[in-house]
């Protein structure tokens, strides 16, 4: 999971980013108060990456997507960029979560496997296996 949100809030950090410089054009927006909002959301999308394993970390990213669409009544692409975001957020951590589950499954089998000794096998016992004749 860890790896898949890490991908999207960084992907966020451009965006960002990105939405800041637009926002810099709107006339009734400071530059500072622009860049102010832009760099706590920036800085809180990449502190998020070190953070989503732990207590709280995914919820803390929800927080993000509902800000970064929020930032839509301000550079309006950013309701759709925002949506887009969100759907990938919820996407990385359910998918993510299953993959970690999967991991689990899979070192469990192998090692539960390793713990058993397994016979000795000569050259013929492969081919015979596979369907082919031995040797």
């Amino acid at each position: 999971m860890r790896t898949l949100c890490a991908s999207t809030l960084i992907g966020e950090f451009f965006v960002l980013g990105f939405a800041g410089l637009v926002a810099m054009k709107e006339p009734d927006l400071s530059t500072a108060t622009v860049w102010t909002v832009c760099g706590v959301l920036m800085l809180l999308s990449v502190l998020l990456c070190g953070m989503i394993t732990r207590p709280g970390g995914v919820q803390l990213g929800w927080a993000l997507q509902i800000l970064l669409i929020a930032g839509g009544f301000f550079v309006p692409s950013m309701f759709v960029l925002g949506a887009i975001f969100a759907a990938l957020w919820w996407a990385s951590v359910h998918y993510g979560r299953k993959i970690d589950e999967a991991k689990a499954r899979f070192a469990a089998q192998a090692a539960s496997a390793g713990e058993g000794t397994a016979p000795e096998r000569t050259r013929s016992q492969p081919q015979a296996e596979a369907g082919g004749t031995p040797a």
